[in-house]
């Protein structure tokens, strides 16, 4: 009688023997097979981290970033008149950001970015300093394993967020469009493929008084835009929604952002008067970040959606927040949440939770929006994806050698290879202070 195991040991003394020459050639074809099949190893020989500015100058790093003086107040009556501790840091009207290219043996690049309007020279040094080490002779087409190994290095010593996490994003991004780009597919594809061509956008509306902000909303209404979104950092702010909302009846919504401007208790009063206007898409960021609970509590309150995300850096913070219920819609940034790896985990961690997510692209290049752009098409539960005008801005199609294709009010997903960018490193050099 012959038992199962003793055929497993024939069949596997036969591959021995094949591995050996027992059959001829057979090892002789396989790295030709390989090299066909692009499923060869993709050596990284370069990894190389750079700063871009626009407008370009030679202003020092720290005279960039500034924040409201100490002490000062949010503006309005009563118990609103008190310490401003929601505005974020800003940059004197510049825009910053840290490229990398990565390289491999067979001349194939891919390129990445960090979000990092914020000392972006620190990002640079994570990549270079502590990434670059670990990925230098490494198979770049081990894309997920590749990220986990970079977030190992420092995930026992606390750091899953912020400039690590973005750093880690520029790497991954690139190590996707070099995979994309060795096996000749879009990026969507290695993300198992698209549930659509494009990817619906929204922009941003503005306007000093009720009749300023009127006129751009039926502006963006005239190019095709459905959704717009504006800004809702205190109580004088619902007039203006009320009027947006109004012109945008039977014909679109309106997306409000505060920034972590209020308090819980007078997010639930503000909320349901939005709730009241009846188009209102989404109240994202009403509270701090760090208010869970509160978020909680608000979104059990309101019938309007509370969207909460682009402050998230990993999967764990997801699941703690859609296992709370603490929100409807999640704004995940790919370029601060350890890119395309990362960020796609997220994704299906709400759809797991019926929460649906729409990509955060604030500021940034047209990498941050082709890689945007390739999640949003592959994921089942995507929205909408923000839209500032990236495509026509200095750091938008003009630093790229094929354009990403827009139309007003959508964003085409590129059908070339990798993340479908090719970048003009002339224009590049433009805009690189280090």
């Amino acid at each position: 009688m012959v038992y199962r195991r003793d055929l497993l040991k024939l069949g596997g003394a036969s591959l021995a023997a094949a591995s050996i020459g027992g059959i001829p050639g057979l090892m002789a074809q396989k790295p030709a097979v390989e090299r066909a099949s692009g499923a060869g190893p993709l050596k990284i020989t370069k990894v190389e981290p750079f700063v871009i500015r626009y407008p370009k100058d030679k202003t020092p790093e720290e005279q960039i970033t500034v924040m409201p003086l100490i002490g000062a107040v949010n503006e309005g009556l009563g118990l609103w008149k008190r310490l401003d501790m929601h505005s974020p840091s800003r940059f004197k009207g510049y825009q910053q950001l840290v490229f990398v290219k990565i390289t491999t043996a067979q001349g194939i690049v891919g390129w990445g970015e960090a979000h990092a309007p914020a000392a972006p020279r620190v990002h640079k040094t994570v990549i270079s300093d502590l990434l670059a080490p670990v990925l230098l002779g490494e198979d770049a087409g081990n894309v997920e394993v590749l990220w986990e190994r970079m977030y190992s290095t420092q995930r026992l010593r606390g750091y899953s967020t912020g400039f690590f996490m973005e750093s880690i994003a520029a790497v991954d991004l690139a190590l996707w469009d070099i995979l994309g780009k060795a096996l000749n597919v879009p990026v969507y594809r290695l993300l198992g493929g698209k549930y659509r061509d494009e990817i619906p956008t929204y922009l941003w509306i503005r306007g000093e008084t009720v009749n300023e902000i009127k006129e751009d909303t039926a502006r963006v209404l005239q190019l095709g835009y459905t959704v717009v979104k504006m800004g809702f950092d205190g109580v004088e702010a619902l007039d203006k929604i009320a009027a947006v909302s109004e012109v945008l009846k039977g014909k679109g919504q309106v997306i409000v952002d505060s920034l972590g401007s209020f308090k819980l208790y007078e997010a639930v009063k503000l909320g349901r008067q939005l709730d009241q206007m009846g188009n209102i898409g989404w109240w994202e960021d009403p509270l701090m970040p760090e208010d869970d609970k509160g978020y909680v509590e608000l979104s059990e309150s309101l019938d309007t959606a509370i969207c909460k995300g682009e402050v998230l850096s990993n999967r764990f913070q997801m699941r703690d927040m859609c296992a709370a219920k603490a929100v409807d819609i999640s704004n995940v940034d790919l370029c601060r949440a350890g890119g395309i790896s990362e960020s796609r985990k997220m994704t299906m961690i709400a759809d797991l939770f019926g929460i649906m997510w729409t990509p955060h692209v604030s500021t940034g290049s047209v990498a941050y929006m082709a890689s945007s752009i390739h999640l949003g098409v592959a994921t089942p539960n995507c929205l909408i994806m923000e839209n500032q005008n990236q495509s026509s801005s200095p750091l938008g199609n003009t630093l790229v050698k094929e354009p990403i294709e827009y139309r007003p009010g959508f964003a085409r997903v590129p059908e070339r290879p990798g993340l479908g960018i090719e970048f003009n490193e002339q224009e590049l050099a433009k805009i690189t202070i280090g």
